[in-house]
């Protein structure tokens, strides 16, 4: 990584950002209702949360729906081909929405918009799209408005070199009691699979001392739960600092609970490990993606670890904290896997018991390595390997969720629960839901929960009452 003078966006470029800002606002005959699509990762819905933030800065009001909407943003996910479909798909729809409103802004933004030749795509074959970025230039989106509201132009910019770091850009959180901090972008890994170093371009670190002022600004707002993101957040280097160091940070800070996702398991330093033992408001949970359980297959992915080297690192991180709750990723089908090497990644299942696994049939992506290789498993066959897989973890999630029952967990409420509004419904520390009876002034609050029973996901148990009065 270069000087972090390198990397930050320099003052003028923003400073001339907030010109287009007030510009745009002063241009509006009214307010704009917007409304923003996020798909994909925390990473996306923290950009969204900065995006509207901007928008908001511009004059403009969130809307609940397209249908009641100025301008409509699609913020792109491109990791998996599912993930693109989907956004291509509503894309098109919205389509039908601007020939009933023809004053109807449509904007596309995100890693879809940094795939090669995305930008071209929308401007030929999508006209209906006014507008699109991509990760590098989100923080141009008010000149980029500029361009469709004052002058009446379409606006489709993707710039192909890694985007710098922006400091200071408005944000509006989804609430006032959970916040995300992106400490780094990027990626180095270059995993045979993976479209992020592509997309979201090489890793860039925050400086420590800009992620400790956001942090101790958030904990006077009353924040009681911080999400630490990056693309692989234990390889954080800022002004030096280790991910170990800047943990330390945050933690005298107070917030009562932090949280980092996602991190290689490449990189867990035994300094690391040891916060889990020592960190008071580090919550004993972990996300650490596998992605198979098979050498060949982790070797020919460019992963960099094997089988018994993750299993090692995960026997590290129980005796440091035994209580740790694990997930993780996890890919089925990738070019050239067997059925025996398919079963490896079974039994590793079995044996780490995570708490939750994020499960994938392989979705090649242009550009990368493994999209060149032959795969000749047939879907069929990839669907049941899959169904197989979801149901050990099934088997071990509902198991370890039963285990639950009878323990007093605190639960930070998060909100009414969708299906009894009688209740409330949030996560423990090891990041369970807990569905249990409450009202609306429970929400952004941590309070004591015994569990009661369980489901094959989620938990219920009931408030300690008493403790609220202390």
């Amino acid at each position: 990584m270069g000087n972090q003078r390198d990397i930050l966006v320099p003052a003028e470029k923003l400073e001339e950002q907030r010109a287009y800002t007030e510009a745009v606002r002063d241009a509006l005959q009214r307010p704009l209702g917007y409304h923003i699509v996020t798909l994909g990762c925390q990473m996306n819905v923290h950009d969204s949360e900065t995006i509207a933030g901007m928008l908001d800065e511009m004059g403009m009001t969130p809307v609940d729906t397209r249908e009641e909407a100025d301008l409509i943003l699609y913020n792109t996910c491109c990791v998996r081909e599912n993930a693109e479909n989907k956004a291509l798909g509503n894309v098109i729809w919205l389509k039908e929405l601007k020939a009933l409103k023809p004053s109807l802004i449509i904007a596309v933004g995100g890693c879809m918009m940094q795939e090669e030749g995305m930008g071209e795509k929308v401007r030929k074959m999508y006209p209906f799209i006014d507008l699109a970025f991509g990760t590098h230039n989100m923080y141009r989106l008010p000149e980029l408005l500029f361009r469709v509201i004052c002058e009446k132009q379409r606006a489709i910019e993707i710039l192909d070199e890694d985007g710098g770091i922006c400091e200071g850009l408005p944000v509006r959180r989804r609430n006032g009691f959970s916040a995300y901090i992106n400490i780094m972008y990027g990626c180095n890994n270059f995993c045979s699979y993976c479209i992020v170093p592509y997309v979201r371009g090489r890793e860039r670190s925050r400086s420590q001392e800009v992620i400790i002022e956001e942090a101790k600004a958030l904990a006077d707002s009353g924040v009681q739960e911080i999400m630490l993101l990056g693309q692989n957040v234990n390889s954080y280097m800022g002004g030096g600092a280790h991910f170990a160091e800047l943990l330390y940070q945050i933690d005298r800070i107070g917030v009562p609970r932090v949280r980092f996702m996602t991190s290689h398991p490449k990189d867990i330093s035994d300094e690391l490990i040891a916060c889990f033992g020592e960190l008071k408001h580090l919550c004993r949970q972990l996300h650490l993606p596998v992605q198979a359980g098979n050498n060949r297959i982790l070797q020919v992915m460019n992963r960099r670890y094997t089988r018994e080297k993750y299993i090692e690192t995960i026997g590290s991180i129980r005796r440091t904290c035994p209580d740790i709750g694990l997930t993780t990723d996890l890919i089925v089908g990738f070019p050239g896997e067997t059925l025996a090497e398919f079963e490896e990644t079974v039994s590793l299942v079995d044996e780490i018991r995570y708490d939750a696994a994020y499960t994938f049939i392989y979705s090649p992506r242009p550009g990368t390595r493994a999209a060149s290789m032959p795969d000749d498993t047939p879907i069929e066959e990839k669907s049941r390997r899959i169904q197989r897989l979801i149901e050990h973890q099934q088997a071990v999630t509902t198991d370890i969720c039963q285990r639950q029952i009878g323990r007093i967990e605190d639960v930070l409420v998060e909100e009414v629960s969708a299906r009894d509004t009688s209740c409330v419904a949030g996560k423990t520390e090891r990041g369970h839901m807990v569905n249990f009876r409450g009202d609306a002034s429970l929400i952004g609050r941590i309070v004591p929960v015994k569990i009661t029973s369980a489901g094959k996901n989620t938990l219920r148990g009931t408030l300690i009452e008493q403790s609220l009065t202390r």
